[in-house]
């Protein structure tokens, strides 16, 4: 059996051509960025608030030096961006890096009386300087609650509006992260539905030579699995990618403007997180490899193993059947497994890689806290972002897998797109109305294999609203002329016109529309009896039922408990085969062509319902040409003429009587035929 591709994870081209089918919905795609955007921009602010708050408002304190020469050195080196207050002989400041005990609050001054009136009546440990009130951390600490509330009301009410402000930045993010989800997911189902349309429309216009030797249950796959792994791309890997990038680069950015000697100290235990990841990525690839060709043969056996049950019945293998069927079932379960065990060891390894990662920011955090050179804000910050860093690099090798799918589901699915084999479709000619039926064959030769020809050097003519049966050996070549006339497949050499028009020239519409089949082996998609009567044709309730009526179809419809209403199964199974060929009778009789071409029509009917069926034909071929071709000679002794085929050569043209008095091919298939009717009877 033939091994599945795995290609690499990652192809530029493939992404390329994924991403063209987004460009319908370009606009959405940039709303979703930008939701993005801000969705990120929201958890990257939020621990920043919080250490903000904690340091500039519930734990603010601050360092002082004299304001002297002596002291220039340390004045200077103090960081400006933090907060400093130069009053009277001090200079007061809240940067921890100089590793200056932080002992002094400080707040404004204002005109509130209870305010006012705690200055006053603490004037030995307050002290005011300008507009500032001046406290120790210790004589703070030795006030009441409720007076310490009077001094930290300008900041508890900022904690209050920075709280609003959190909750804002959380619903908000909340808010963008939805619309970003909801706008990808959107562009995912719109590009899904767009790549299947594409596809199927690609599929239905291929030839009968490319449909035969393609799988019909690999199209399927294509068609179905394969454009949803596309959708999960989008749903799953592209939100997440974008963001997880996004939010690992706003990490880095935020931690460094937080602190960079504590920023470089934690980006230095972060590389065996990339090498961790770099492996399994390998190793998770090689299980997904795995498991999908395990997939793959399962879904083979079951396929050819339920489709021909009636044979492993028949010899009684269903013992075999199911030992074979738990090897490859045992198979598969290994291979998922082996892929579960690649995640079970990941997610730990990166659950641990956290771990090590704020035990390092808390130890060096910690100590430089200690030594009043790191505030306590910083350190909780660090923490919260060190976890949000984790977070999308667990995601994003996760999603790895789902990556490599779409990418292998991407590549089949252009592959069937980019596998061009069509029946040309450049003729500019439409028939003239009304059409004349006539069908001229001219020196053709066909082969479905190269040296093996099928047809050879053909000529004879269908005179309009001429019967003309065709006749010969299995393989004489009768069907082919069908599916030439129809241009199912396209002739070798010589030419087929219609109406004195190369069929060629004309619009493949314009022929198909003239020139009609009715098979022997018939088949009705599902739906109503009417719906399968009109095939997409715009006409009456009356007219479906004409057609029935002339089909012989009317009498078992109108039996049936919904009459034309009445729900097909999947191929019609819930008719019997006259019922069927009947129904495919009325369908073709609904499109009104003016040449039918009947191959083995009444092949597989009763005599009952054989009888039906020529009373149909005889009206349908009234004033329209019509080709018939059987085995059962007794059905074509009244055609206008017969056309015997031998290995694709025209042998034999003639009436019935005509040919019998030949006494060539055709009376040795009439003698035989009548020979093993008698044995029969």
């Amino acid at each position: 059996m033939k091994q599945d591709t795995i290609i690499k994870s990652y192809d530029s081209a493939i992404m390329k051509r994924l991403l063209t089918f987004t460009k319908p919905y370009k606009f959405q795609v940039i709303i979703a960025v930008i939701a993005l955007f801000f969705a990120t921009a929201a958890e990257l602010m939020m621990p920043v608030i919080m250490q903000k708050t904690i340091d500039g408002k519930i734990l603010v304190t601050y360092s002082r030096v004299e304001n002297t020469e002596d002291n220039k050195t340390i004045v200077d080196k103090i960081d400006k961006k933090k907060t400093v207050i130069e009053l009277s002989d001090y200079i007061y400041f809240t940067d921890k890096s100089l590793e200056i005990p932080a002992n002094y609050y400080i707040t404004e001054l204002t005109e509130e009386a209870e305010l006012i009136k705690l200055v006053q009546k603490k004037n030995s440990i307050i002290e005011i300087s300008g507009k500032y009130i001046i406290i120790g951390i210790e004589d703070l600490n030795e006030l009441t609650i409720k007076e310490r509330r009077i001094i930290k009301k300008s900041d508890i009410n900022s904690v209050k509006s920075r709280g609003l402000l959190y909750l804002g930045l959380l619903i908000g993010g909340l808010l963008f992260t939805f619309l970003q989800v909801y706008l990808m997911a959107y562009t995912g189902q719109k590009v899904m539905e767009d790549i299947r349309l594409k596809l199927y429309n690609h599929t239905i216009r291929q030839s009968l030579n490319f449909l035969g030797k393609t799988p019909i249950g690999g199209l399927v796959t294509k068609i179905t699995n394969d454009v949803e792994t596309i959708n999960e791309f989008f749903t799953s890997v592209a939100t997440s990618v974008l963001k997880d990038f996004s939010l690992v680069a706003g990490v880095l950015i935020t931690l460094f403007y937080l602190n960079s000697r504590l920023a470089l100290i934690t980006v230095l235990s972060i590389p065996p997180v990339f090498i961790a990841t770099f492996f399994f990525r390998i190793i998770a690839r090689n299980a997904y490899r795995s498991v999908r060709q395990a997939v793959s043969n399962v879904n083979t056996f079951l396929s050819e193993h339920i489709s021909g049950m009636d044979i492993v019945q028949m010899f009684g293998k269903e013992e075999a059947s199911e030992e074979k069927f738990d090897r490859k079932n045992k198979k598969l379960l290994k291979a998922n497994l082996s892929e579960m065990y690649v995640f079970a060891v990941f997610r730990p390894l990166m659950n641990l890689f956290t771990a090590v990662s704020i035990s390092v920011i808390i130890y060096f955090g910690a100590g430089s806290f200690l030594k009043n050179a790191l505030s306590l804000g910083i350190l909780i910050a660090f923490i919260d972002l060190i976890q949000k860093f984790y977070r999308p690099i667990m995601d994003f090798a996760e999603k790895f897998t789902i990556l490599q799918s779409a990418m292998a589901g991407g590549e089949r699915i252009f592959g069937l797109m980019d596998e061009i084999d069509q029946i040309e479709d450049k003729g500019t000619e439409i028939l003239h109305t009304p059409v004349k039926g006539k069908i001229e064959f001219k020196d053709v030769s066909f082969a479905y294999k190269e040296n093996e020809p099928v047809i050879n050097n053909l000529s004879f003519t269908v005179n309009p609203g001429e019967k003309v049966a065709i006749v010969g050996y299995t393989g004489a070549g009768k069907t082919t002329i069908a599916n030439l006339i129809t241009r199912l497949w396209d002739v070798n050499s010589g030419t087929i016109l219609l109406d004195d028009i190369d069929i060629r020239e004309l619009k493949l519409n314009n022929l198909r529309e003239t020139v009609i089949p009715v098979q022997q082996d018939v088949f009705l998609f599902s739906g109503t009896i009417e719906e399968s009567i009109k095939t997409g044709l715009d006409i009456s309730d009356n007219e479906v039922e004409k057609a029935a009526v002339l089909a012989q179809a009317n009498s078992f419809i109108s039996k049936m408990e919904n009459g034309y209403k009445t729900t097909l199964n999947e191929r019609g199974s819930n008719l019997s085969t006259g019922q069927r060929q009947l129904l495919s009778f009325a369908r073709v009789i609904a499109q009104n062509p003016q040449v039918i071409i009947l191959d083995e029509a009444t092949g597989n009917v009763d005599t009952e319902t054989e009888t039906l069926i020529q009373k149909a034909i005889e009206e349908l071929m009234k004033e329209r040409t019509s080709l018939v071709i059987a085995h059962r000679l007794s059905t074509i002794r009244n055609a206008d003429k017969i056309l015997v085929l031998a290995k694709g050569h025209l042998e034999e043209m003639g009436t019935h009587e005509e040919l019998l008095d030949l006494k060539g091919i055709y009376y040795n298939l009439y003698k035989l035929q009548y020979e093993k009717q008698g044995k029969n009877g």
